[in-house]
């Protein structure tokens, strides 16, 4: 019996985190992160932290382990994800990244530069679920699976100053999820040709 193996080139894989919060149900984002683990990509392995919002006066900041690292979400993925995290004009922070907690209770993940002690907390959380969508779903070039772990609550704060905006519950498929999810072993693919 052959064993099968996924037809596409793998680009990235390690964990894309996020919490995007509201004060509308998610009509309007108030607060907006983007948090990467990387545990392979062609750059090296390290951690970054895209965040824009309330907490950042609307302003794009980025923290990092790995300058290199970062540019290439940036290039690669973010480009994607969300244009201004992509802006590689925005000079990125040193940082130290840690995580704390159980995902089924709460995890914290604080990530700590010269001026800045960001942390974000996912808690209550929802069922599991794995995201598949191949390179070309939505009209993307790359291609994503993940095993999404969405939380119904999240709280986000910014030396110790509190985003009030709160996350939202919504649907992915048939699935319930949010927009406070820790996205783990996730690996993003591309087409072999």
């Amino acid at each position: 019996m052959t064993t099968p193996i996924d037809a596409h080139k793998v680009l990235m894989t390690g964990e894309n985190s996020f919490i995007r919060l509201s004060h509308d149900g998610g009509a309007t984002i108030s607060d907006r992160t983007s948090h990467w683990r990387v545990l392979w990509c062609p750059a090296g392995a390290g951690h970054a932290l895209f965040m824009q919002g309330e907490l950042t006066d609307g302003q794009v900041r980025i923290y990092s382990d790995d300058i290199a690292v970062t540019r290439w979400l940036q290039r690669t993925i973010e480009t994607l994800l969300h244009p201004p995290f992509a802006a590689e004009s925005v000079a990125v922070l040193p940082a130290v990244f840690t995580r704390d907690g159980d995902p089924r209770a709460a995890t914290v993940e604080t990530v700590e530069s010269d001026e800045d002690i960001i942390r974000m907390t996912w808690y209550d959380a929802l069922e599991p679920f794995i995201l598949n969508a191949p390179p070309g779903t939505a009209g993307r070039p790359l291609g994503v699976l993940s095993t999404f772990i969405p939380h119904a609550a999240a709280q986000l704060s910014r030396n110790d100053r509190i985003a009030t905006g709160t996350p939202w519950r919504e649907k992915r498929v048939d699935r319930d999820s949010s927009s406070a999810v820790l996205a783990w072993s996730e690996s993003w693919l591309q087409p072999l040709t």
